[in-house]
């Protein structure tokens, strides 16, 4: 995770959709930096510009489709994109034509983000998520809801993902829609025990405070946890995990280790930020490791950063 030396190899290039956060904590901005982290050259595509900061969004202009369509076409026409992912989409339009690029396979192991709203509330996509899972799933090669978009995207009622158990439930439900890797975060569920998964591992009393993602390929469904990082620096987590997976597949990684790398880097940015004071309200992650000496803080027991073990057949 360090950029290419001067002189060395050409680095890959990934194309991110999204829209622009002007507190440079979520949105392009994010990914520019998630990107860059990884060595990986980021191209953009802005599909909103949002006048935001760490308490909110106070603004927000959707771009013209024709205009995002036009700077797709300006990269990938020039630069050997062999990643794509995309985030706030702001408008049923500009779904539809990103849709169709990816069914054209102009969007390569195309990463959808589904950002249906902000944390804070504020609605980022005209209709909502209907349009993404109709639209845009079934051409989709990865998606990353967290569990409230994962309910939605599985037509499940709100707060019906709360468990690992809802997660799978939730990933085999959006897998069916067409996409073939699903990644249902744990952030927003508060708390997974570990006896809950029966693995034989640690006790309940070692799950507390567990951060859980579950990956979903149509088949099986592998767990990956992290200790919780207790801070409020968590604006633009999303984006920032889903644009690590699509670097990392930009490098080359198959979907699991991409995962489960971007879950550790994740992690870490989390921890570095968490005694920053960017802002009054809910800041940004050490996306360019600045705060790296105190990153081991996120280790687990063993060492590592993140664990991961396949669910039980059942």
């Amino acid at each position: 995770m360090t950029a290419p030396p001067p002189g060395g190899p050409t680095p890959p290039a990934a194309l991110t959709i999204a829209g622009s956060d002007s507190g440079s904590g979520a949105g392009v901005q994010a990914d520019l930096k998630t990107m860059g982290a990884f060595g990986v050259f980021a191209l953009t595509a802005i599909t909103a510009v949002t006048a935001q900061d760490t308490t909110g969004i106070h603004g927000l202009h959707a771009i013209p489709t024709g205009m995002v369509a036009a700077q797709i076409d300006a990269v990938v026409a020039d630069f050997d994109v062999v990643a794509a992912k995309c985030g706030m989409l702001a408008t049923r339009e500009t779904v539809e034509m990103v849709a169709a690029l990816a069914r054209a396979r102009v969007l390569p192991r195309l990463v959808v983000d589904p950002v249906g709203a902000a944390s804070t509330g504020e609605r980022l996509l005209d209709g909502g998520l209907g349009s993404v899972r109709e639209l845009l799933l079934p051409h989709a090669f990865l998606v990353t809801p967290n569990a409230g978009e994962a309910a939605i995207l599985a037509g499940l009622p709100a707060g019906a993902v709360h468990d690992v158990a809802s997660m799978v439930a939730a990933a085999r439900a959006i897998h069916r829609g067409g996409t073939e890797w699903v990644v249902v975060t744990g952030g927003h569920v508060e708390e997974i025990r570990l006896e809950e998964l029966d693995l034989g591992g640690p006790g309940a009393d070692a799950g507390r405070g567990m951060s859980v993602d579950v990956l979903f390929d149509g088949e099986h469904a592998v767990v990956y946890g992290a200790p919780r990082v207790m801070t409020r620096h968590t604006h633009g987590t999303g984006c920032t995990l889903s644009a690590a997976i699509t670097a990392l597949l930009a490098l080359g990684a198959e979907p699991p280790e991409a995962v489960y790398q971007a879950k550790a880097y994740v992690t870490r940015a989390l921890q570095g930020a968490a005694s920053w004071r960017l802002g009054h309200g809910t800041g940004p992650l050490d996306h360019l490791g600045w705060s790296g000496s105190r990153w081991n803080d996120a280790r687990d027991d063993s060492g590592r950063v993140v664990w991961t073990r396949p669910l039980p057949s059942r």
